[in-house]
């Protein structure tokens, strides 16, 4: 009787350290599961700064924030060579110029928002961000009748709070992966070279609408791209809407 006794304590003592280790064993994996999802949380948000794309299109932009004087010679070299492309207005540059973005929206070129005040979003709360946003539209939208869906972040300055915004606000904040840097008052040459051996399917070039030489630089640019197979679409024609990810580099891939 009393070596039974002493079985069923062994036995007990078992099943109870079995018991223990397992209880033990699942906390350590939700343990390890929460942190996982904290890091992955953590993680740095990018905006699209190109598209994974088989064809061949691309998106020129530019940005409108200071002057105004060479939009309209812009407009009419984009025209002539039947080039899509997007403007990013600041508001400030839309109230000043009200006449110039009804050519653009005539003209049937994208109107995206550059920001109202053209800040350091890194520096602003997201009710900041979002007050430059909608501010922003409002005055693109009391000035022509379009739909905004994409976002250039002054200075290409972002973090999560902007990008998680942008989402909720249903706009794509969008970047650049062929900068003409036209702004520098550097050549034609100097930007055509750039951006030409630069481009590639998917691309999305950054202009602006007054930099000194980017009139003579799009005589150059358009016909050669187009003569290599490129097709400028609008922004929006460019990315992918739904159904998609966007790795570490800002490359925008559909999810197949």
């Amino acid at each position: 009787m009393e070596l039974l006794k002493e079985k069923r304590k062994k036995l007990f003592t078992v099943i109870f350290s079995v018991i223990l280790s397992s209880v033990f064993l699942t906390c350590t994996i939700l343990v390890s599961t929460e942190n996982s999802i904290s890091t992955a949380g953590n993680q740095r948000l990018t905006p699209v700064y190109s598209v994974d794309r088989e064809d061949k299109k691309i998106a020129i932009s530019f940005d409108a924030a200071w002057g105004a004087d060479k939009t309209q010679d812009i407009i009419d070299v984009l025209l002539k060579y039947e080039v899509s492309a997007t403007f990013f207005l600041v508001s400030f540059w839309a109230e000043k110029y009200p006449e110039e973005v009804k050519a653009i929206k005539e003209a049937g070129f994208e109107i995206g928002t550059h920001s109202s005040t053209h800040p350091h979003f890194n520096t602003l709360t997201k009710e900041q961000m979002e007050k430059e946003l909608q501010n922003s539209i409002d005055v693109i939208q009391g000035i022509v009748d379009c739909e905004i869906n994409v976002f250039r972040p002054p200075f290409g300055e972002y973090n999560n709070t902007m990008i998680e915004l942008c989402e909720e606000m249903g706009i794509v904040p969008i970047q650049w992966d062929v900068d003409s840097l036209d702004w520098k008052g550097i050549s034609d040459d100097e930007i055509s070279t750039r951006i030409i051996s630069k481009t590639k399917a998917g691309s999305i070039i950054l202009c602006h609408n007054n930099s000194d030489h980017i009139l003579e630089a799009l005589e150059i640019v358009l016909p050669k791209l187009i003569e290599e197979g490129y097709e400028f679409v609008t922004m929006s024609e460019l990315i992918y809407q739904n159904n998609y990810t966007i790795d570490r580099n800002g490359v925008q891939h559909m999810v197949k």
